[in-house]
């Protein structure tokens, strides 16, 4: 079974009075490991799909299935649960609490599934350890680089075990030498847990580190290319 299934999905938008289509008809599998990257211009419906992916918003007509279940039949409390329990989302603005330590911020996902705090605590240092970062579980984000920040979101991320994570400009923020540790830190957990990888970015280099590049332009997926198999 397909993680992530779009079919012929839409997304419009109400501005000014207007009616704005940014999806206009996308069909779109994800499947368990996969590794994908999703590029496009400004304006190109990138971000909106991701959005869409991610269960932070519907469509508009179509059909998404994330985990086997129709967004569009699950209310607002059964689309958060299964969000928090299917998708982890790491963002360029990392979006970490800046008076909170790694731990507790890496724990946070947990709070909202009910897990005791002894347990939390354990698996946020597990996942920091992961990323790298067992030595930092005490520090706060301001005492941090952007790297290491975004590594803490990562392991915000993978603390709930999702099947999928999506991931909007992950080196956005970061010079090369940390957007590269990221990039691999990334890489590690998509071959060895087989977490499905989706990223956004804007960056030709990035992209092309995935097994899939899908341009999205116009509010339409205008092409797909394939990684060739390693020899």
């Amino acid at each position: 079974m397909a993680e992530i299934e779009a079919v012929e999905v839409t997304r419009s938008y109400r501005m000014d009075g207007v009616s704005v289509d940014a999806l206009r008809g996308v069909s779109l599998t994800i499947e368990e490991g996969d590794y994908a990257a999703i590029i496009g211009p400004s304006g190109s419906g990138k971000s909106t799909l991701m959005h869409l992916l991610g269960c932070l918003d519907r469509p508009t007509t179509g059909t998404l299935l994330v985990g086997g279940r129709d967004v569009g039949t699950l209310d607002d409390s059964e689309l958060a649960e299964l969000r928090n329990q299917t998708i982890g989302f790491v963002f360029q603005s990392f979006q970490l609490l800046a008076r909170t330590t790694a731990l507790d911020n890496v724990a946070l996902p947990l709070v909202y599934r009910g897990v005791r705090r002894a347990e939390r605590r354990k698996r946020a240092a597990e996942a920091l350890d992961a990323v790298n970062l067992g030595h930092r579980i005490g520090h706060k984000p301001t005492q941090m680089s952007g790297g290491e920040q975004q590594r803490v979101a990562i392991a915000r991320a993978l603390v709930g075990e999702p099947s999928v994570l999506l991931a909007d400009e992950p080196t956005g923020n970061l010079d090369t030498v940390n957007g590269d540790e990221v990039m691999g830190i990334l890489e590690r957990l998509n071959k060895e847990r087989g977490v499905a990888v989706v990223l956004v970015t804007h960056e030709a280099d990035i992209a092309a580190r995935a097994r899939r590049i899908i341009r999205v332009r116009d509010g339409l997926i205008e092409a797909v290319a394939e990684a060739p198999e390693p020899s």
